[in-house]
């Protein structure tokens, strides 16, 4: 390559970047899921600088777990209190045992371990199946912190591991948008497609164009009560992970899209 080519080649790199900066802003690097000392978690750690190793790792991942390549220890789903031990009349879904994705967040947010433990940590020979720190003594105090910490009692937070809607929209419905009934009519109607043969669904929250998108409200594939799979509300159908948590000036705790006029709510519930 010229030198020419190559300053021309810097200049549409830069301009890259400057083009996708707003999407920067929303990546978990330098957020609270950064727990490098370049983050802006509760507490950091001077032991490693890599960001995706406190829930991600190439080898040794826990198969179990339904996310990619989880590198922490999951909890038993049955461990936990589910909302509807409240008996709340206006609550008119089943409920699995607590599972898919949410077991995943949880695996951090439920304090019984610390948020650095993995199962596979940073560099050669780091391997541990029951576990490990990667800095106990800077990170350790995360698992008694009271706002990340949501604890095993989950019947003071919004239901998850539960039918959409009440049930009603199942695998073997058309793709597109959901004409049939819901058993509660006061939802939004979810959009399903198939990939690789697996049905997913969501509830278009921005664009309303029929794509699933980062912004939408994901809804999560499940057969625990019927054996056609059906979509469950769980944490990652309101949060996205790696998203920062600042959008639009708001202080939204890695909400999908901005909550601004309760937008998180009115994607799926009609009030």
């Amino acid at each position: 390559m010229t030198n020419k080519l190559k300053h021309i080649a810097h200049f549409i790199l830069l301009g890259a970047l400057f083009a996708g900066s707003s999407a920067f802003a929303q990546s978990v690097v330098g957020s609270k899921h950064d727990f490098t000392a370049g983050g802006s978690a509760q507490a950091t750690t001077g032991e490693t600088d890599q960001v995706c190793v406190f829930c991600h790792t190439p080898h040794g991942a826990d198969t179990a777990a339904p996310v990619p390549l989880w590198n922490k220890v999951l909890t038993p789903g049955t461990a936990y209190q589910r909302y509807s031990v409240l008996a709340t009349p206006t609550f008119d879904s089943e409920e699995a045992p607590v599972g898919s994705v949410s077991l995943a967040c949880l695996s951090c947010h439920d304090g019984t371990q610390a948020m650095d433990v993995v199962l596979n940590s940073p560099g050669s020979g780091g391997y541990d199946p029951a576990g490990a720190e990667i800095d106990s003594v800077a990170i350790d105090s995360m698992a008694n912190t009271p706002v990340p910490n949501l604890g095993t009692d989950l019947s003071n937070d919004h239901p998850v591991s539960m039918q959409y809607g009440g049930g009603g929209a199942l695998a073997t419905d058309l793709d597109g948008l959901f004409s049939g009934t819901l058993g509660d009519p006061d939802f939004e109607a979810p959009v399903k497609a198939t990939i690789n043969g697996q049905a997913i669904w969501w509830v278009d929250s921005v664009a309303n164009n029929g794509t699933r998108e980062k912004t939408d409200m994901l809804l999560y594939s499940r057969t625990d009560l019927s054996a056609t799979a059906e979509p469950f509300v769980e944490c990652g159908s309101c949060h996205d992970p790696h998203n920062s948590d600042n959008q639009a000036g708001q202080q939204v705790s890695f909400l999908r899209t901005s909550n601004a006029a309760s937008a998180v709510c009115t994607a799926c519930h009609v009030k």
